[in-house]
């Protein structure tokens, strides 16, 4: 064995003095075994790279799928059940609570509107979320909440039918959006602040949308109802429930203004929207010493809330605790599923989930 120092390198290898060339002598000396781990190495550190590489394009590819579907705000999110347990508590059958978010987005509102007997109920409930309950909802809830609105809108700038309730609604949701958007950073809405401000811009075109409609008269030519004997429109113009619609039907024609401040219609209102007590604390004289109903109405209306009336509406089975619309099987076990329904309003809704 040579010293240390000394040149142990035998005559004629003066090549050892590179890299390559003391690979080359080691491999000589090893009977080939340098250069199989080397080549072993290289071939792990290329599998290495390419399993980072697909790590990479998996997290990019998810990335990429979740980013598209948050950007989709027209993504819909369906339930095969259109009932929900509402439940407030746990138990050992159940942990947790249902939430207001949950309930909204299990219940069927989308094909709700489409029916006329639910539309005014659902328009309702929309106002009574966007006043109050809107940071309450999740996420998905929230992107539900503004598919639905969104087709409530294309369904009247199509039928040009309750354009004064859903410009009040949109009037509601902008206000309600323009005090919430200036505390983001507060855990008050779910998303970016820039997907907010543009659901914003939304609302405002789709106001523009309504302000244009120009209501166009139908092409009929029969019996029309100026030509309805007096007495039967006025028996129509009672069954209005809303003293804005008998202002609007009287500007109309001469002839139906002079039907439309009729005291006793506006009586008739005043006495089904209000108790006797609240009018009572709100009474108005004319110049001739007679009540005046109709400066009554508004001014109870300003005061009070009015009576609720709605074709349809959500029930809620005492028995199970279960709530849907009207008609939609759910396993009941109560001999008389009908009989335990109970209908709610959408305060009623509200209140359900307020803990």
């Amino acid at each position: 064995m040579p010293f240390l120092g000394q040149d142990w390198r035998s005559p004629g290898q003066s090549w050892v003095k590179t890299a390559d060339g003391w690979k080359r002598f080691l491999d000589e000396k090893s009977g080939g075994l340098v250069s199989d781990l080397s080549s072993y190495r290289n071939k792990e550190v290329y599998n290495k790279e390419n399993l980072f590489n697909s790590l990479n394009y998996d997290v990019a590819a998810k990335k990429r799928k979740k980013d598209m579907l948050n950007s989709k705000t027209k993504t819909q999110y369906f339930h095969q059940e259109k009932w929900i347990y509402v439940h407030k508590g746990s138990t050992k059958e159940r942990h947790g609570y249902c939430t207001l978010g949950e309930a909204f987005n299990r219940l069927d509102f989308s094909t709700a509107i489409l029916d006329s007997r639910r539309f005014n109920y659902v328009v309702r409930l929309l106002e009574l979320i966007a006043k109050s309950q809107l940071t309450s909802l999740s996420g998905i809830a929230q992107k539900n909440f503004m598919n639905i609105l969104e087709k409530v809108v294309l369904k009247v700038l199509e039928d040009q039918q309750n354009i004064r309730l859903i410009r009040e609604l949109l009037q509601t949701l902008y206000t309600s959006l323009c005090t919430l958007v200036q505390r983001v950073g507060k855990c008050v809405l779910v998303g970016n602040i820039n997907m907010w401000v543009y659901r914003m811009e939304t609302i405002l075109h789709w106001q523009q949308q309504l302000n244009n409609i120009q209501i166009t008269r139908p092409a009929f030519k029969g019996l029309t109802f100026t030509d309805l004997p007096l007495c039967l429109q006025l028996n129509i113009m009672q069954r209005l429930s809303d003293g804005r619609d008998l202002v609007s039907l009287g500007q109309v024609a001469p002839n139906l203004h002079v039907l439309s401040e009729d005291r006793l219609l506006w009586k008739r209102l005043c006495l089904y929207h209000f108790s006797e007590r609240q009018i009572r604390k709100r009474l108005i004289l004319s110049d001739k010493g007679q009540l005046d109903w109709k400066k009554m109405y508004f001014k109870l209306v300003r005061c009070y809330p009015r009576k609720e009336q709605y074709g349809d509406t959500l029930q809620l089975c005492k028995h199970c605790h279960i709530l849907s619309w009207k008609g939609t099987d759910h396993p009941c076990t109560a001999n008389n599923p009908e009989s335990c329904s109970v209908s709610l309003s959408p305060q009623d809704f509200i209140n359900l989930f307020k803990f």
